[in-house]
Parts: structure tokens; C-alpha cells; sequence
């Protein structure tokens, strides 16, 4: 797996504090929040910056995205009534 790729997807979410919260599946434990869309787009950038040069030094974290990591095909979002 290439860990030094530049495009990563991400999903992003508003949480029930209005927060919008952002996670890349393909960097385990890279995720964080922002007030704005704006600010989350700004939060997430050094969030995998960070995430990678993590990935450069430690060894174990590198062993975990590759154990952990998952890079999904965006297929849709689906509301399902009961």
C-alpha cells in the first residue's frame, strides 16, 4: 500500500452539536472536527500531514494502516424507512 499517495478520501459529517467532523479511512486514527466546512477542510489537511509524517518515523503506526486502512468506492447515501 501506497502510504504517501496525495488524494485520500474522506467522509465528513455534522454531528449533533452542529460540528462538522472528518475521518480518512485510509490513515486509522486520522480524523478531527471544525465549526465550518472551511475550517474542517484547513483541520483535516494537517491532520493527514500529521498522519504521515507519523507514518514516516513509527513503525508500529505503519503496520497499523496497513492492518486497519480501507479506501471505500463512494457508492451513495441511502434513507431507509421501517
Amino acid at each position: 500500500m501506497d502510504i504517501m499517495k496525495k488524494e485520500f478520501k474522506v467522509i465528513i459529517e455534522r454531528d449533533e452539536d452542529g460540528f462538522f467532523v472528518a475521518d480518512v479511512l485510509a490513515l486509522p486514527g486520522c480524523n478531527t472536527q471544525g465549526k465550518t466546512l472551511q475550517e474542517l477542510q484547513k483541520n483535516i489537511r494537517e491532520a493527514i500531514t500529521l498522519c504521515l509524517a507519523e507514518a514516516k518515523t513509527n513503525r508500529a503506526y505503519r503496520r497499523h494502516i496497513q492492518a486497519f486502512s480501507r479506501n471505500p468506492s463512494f457508492i451513495g447515501i441511502e434513507t431507509v424507512s421501517l
